[in-house]
């Protein structure tokens, strides 16, 4: 019996565990929520929040007060026909009491359409201005946040967080002013009107029936969110995995992977299908309990009163006043239970659209830092330490300089910190250690904004917007003219391709530029850098997606475009940064070797090694290309003389038949 007991107490404490953080999380959402719909720099939607509240305290009164009417010309039409009626004399004065009551009845109705739709009007400017603060306040959270946030989570799920957020917001504003006061207001003139116009014994009834529905609603939908819950995380899942396919669409065909592709997305979508039938029925459980608890209390409401007119305590009036009471109650019940599913719903929706407003942006502005002040534009590195995982150092008391208006180029094999190098440079991550100046400005001293306006990069992989040509350029500094524009993409040396497209600089690059090659879109990002006019520039690979003649084109515009400016070029083909004022040689994190092309070159260390074994590649390619080539014209020369040899053999076959 004690083991049973403790175990009943464990369970007990289990479930008020899980209850107390979703509280917590409810409390939090609506919080959130509160300072958008009540803006404090916005008395004007102040003000539509109250005109909004007080149109909605005249429908409830005119929406209680509708039954009367009811009552009304029942009572006159007794009267008016001469049936016995216990009260109903006092209608014989006034033929018209029938009509009258009618015509009022009518005149309720049309005043709560007009009170209703009136406050729904209103209403709706506060409404989508909460859904569009909140969405924007998110989004640019969003990209406030670090890269290391936004490479461990996947751009489909942030997308489906801030498309359900925002339904959760409009729908958690709408439904908790618009719907979930109103309803309390109503109930509790509904019970005063019964006190008033009957006993207490319906009072009773009718708020014990309350009581349970809303219970009853609770208890169910809290099962159904558990259910919605799953549903929204499979939707998110099949959403992200069909996102993810389509972005690597050629991925995919190389490997001939549509079924495994198919099949991945289908399992995502059968576990969607299973939450969905479960929502759907659950639903129906929830509908049919309701309607059951209503409809027993209203049968017993409506015996109690026949009880009481034929015992003359209550007129035939009254007997249809409280039929209608409570089919006017069965509407804001009905919408309590909607008010409450939304609402959870909404704010299931928000949870983790508040997470990431709470994610705190793992490199951010110290309070008071100034702009960046750019002279020369000297970059240095200061004993720099830096990790992504603690236990993996990637930088290990790395010091150089880029002095100003020179260009230093890094080198080094693959995963010796190369990359993480602008990375720091641009403060997409802070140094764990020692420091980065920009004329002798350390850059966590000073706005993350005024620093990537100093640099301009052209990146290894060029992603571009799913717009224009002439938009992805001018990514680069939105107010340039069109000679600009259009001087920056002949630099470029791809001026003469966009004159060649139907719609020229107007043409849609599509989703990541995919309608584009690598080396186009490696020289739109170069163009559109060129059009930014940094004094610092970085090159990471910024030829690696060219040809061989297209790169000395494009080489021979940079050695124009990097001069006079500090320029730090991120290499793997070491023919590119020959001319460098100066190489730095990393491996494993460390600073290996300095200098120029031929200082490193005497040294016969790791990047003449590298140079060698780049040389030799290079070489082997460029004879396995003479070979294919001679091999080719071997081919094309052997079908030659067989197409002379074959007429010569058909003629002396012809001849001997």
């Amino acid at each position: 019996m004690q083991r049973e007991a403790s175990g009943k107490s464990a369970q007990q404490a289990h479930r008020g565990a899980r209850a107390q953080p979703a509280q917590r999380s409810s409390l939090r959402a609506l919080r959130g929520i509160f300072p958008y719909v009540w803006p404090s720099d916005r008395p004007d939607l102040k003000r539509t929040v109250f005109v909004s509240l007080v149109l909605m305290l005249f429908a409830k009164l005119v929406t209680v007060a509708m039954p009367f009417t009811y009552k009304w010309a029942t009572d006159a039409l007794v009267a008016a026909t001469g049936a016995p009626q216990s009260g109903g004399a006092a209608w014989n004065w006034l033929v018209g009491a029938p009509i009258a009551a009618t015509l009022l009845y009518g005149a309720a109705r049309i005043a709560i359409v007009i009170f209703s739709q009136t406050r729904e009007g209103l209403f709706a400017k506060v409404a989508m201005n909460a859904v569009r603060r909140l969405a924007l306040t998110t989004f640019e959270h969003m990209h406030a946040l670090s890269l290391r946030f936004h490479l461990e989570r996947k751009t489909g799920g942030l997308t489906r967080v801030l498309e359900r957020g925002r339904a959760g917001i409009e729908n958690i504003s709408r439904m908790t002013l618009m719907t979930f006061i109103p309803t309390i207001v109503e109930f509790a003139l509904v019970l005063g009107v019964l006190a008033f116009e009957f006993d207490w014994r319906y009072v009773l009834v009718v708020a014990g029936m309350i009581a349970l529905y809303l219970w009853f609603t609770i208890f169910a939908t809290e099962w159904r969110i558990r259910i919605r819950r799953t549903m929204n995380e499979s939707d998110s899942d099949a959403n992200t995995k069909a996102i993810d396919s389509l972005l690597n669409y050629e991925t995919v065909k190389y490997f001939g992977a549509e079924a495994r592709e198919a099949a991945r997305y289908d399992a995502s979508l059968a576990t969607y299908e299973r939450a969905s039938v479960r929502t759907y029925t659950s639903l129906a459980w929830l509908n049919t309990g309701q309607a059951v608890i209503f409809t027993l209390t209203l049968t017993f409401c409506m015996v109690m009163s026949a009880r009481d007119v034929i015992a003359g305590t209550n007129t035939l009036g009254q007997f249809i006043m409280v039929n209608a009471l409570m089919l006017q109650l069965f509407i804001p019940l009905n919408f309590m239970g909607m008010v409450y599913r939304e609402i959870k719903q909404g704010i299931t929706d928000i949870e983790i659209m508040m997470d990431v407003l709470e994610q705190p942006p793992e490199v951010a502005d110290r309070p008071g830092a100034r702009d960046l002040v750019v002279g020369g534009g000297a970059v240095r590195f200061e004993n720099v330490r830096f990790h992504y995982e603690a236990a993996r150092p990637i930088l290990e008391g790395l010091s150089f300089e880029v002095p100003a208006g020179k260009m230093v180029a890094i080198v080094g094999p693959s995963g010796a910190g190369k990359s993480t190098i602008s990375r720091i440079l641009l403060r997409f991550y802070d140094v764990s250690g020692g420091r980065v100046t920009i004329d002798d400005q350390d850059i966590r001293d000073v706005t993350q904004a005024s620093v990537r306006a100093a640099i301009g990069v052209v990146p290894q992989d060029t992603v571009l917007f799913n717009d224009t040509i002439r938009y992805n350029l001018q990514y680069g500094r939105p107010d340039a003219t069109e000679a600009e524009i259009e001087a920056a993409a002949r630099l470029a040396q791809i001026d003469a391709f966009i004159k060649t497209l139907p719609e020229g600089y107007d043409t849609m690059v599509g989703e990541r530029g995919l309608k584009l090659s690598g080396g186009e879109k490696q020289r739109v990002a170069i163009a559109r850098t060129i059009l930014k006019s940094p004094p610092i520039l970085m090159l990471d690979e910024a030829t690696s997606a060219l040809d061989s003649h297209t790169e000395k084109e494009i080489q021979d515009a940079l050695d124009k475009v990097v001069k006079d400016r500090t320029t730090l070029v991120i290499a793997h083909r070491l023919s590119t940064i020959v001319h460098a004022d100066n190489i730095i040689v990393l491996d494993k994190g460390r600073l290996v070797e300095q200098g120029t092309h031929g200082e490193l070159m005497s040294r016969d260390g790791l990047y003449a090694s590298l140079w060698n074994r780049q040389r030799q590649a290079e070489k082997a390619r460029e004879e396995l290309a003479a070979a294919l080539a001679q091999e080719g014209e071997r081919i094309a020369d052997g079908r030659l003389k067989l197409e002379d040899v074959e007429p010569a053999e058909k003629t002396r076959d012809e001849a001997g038949a």
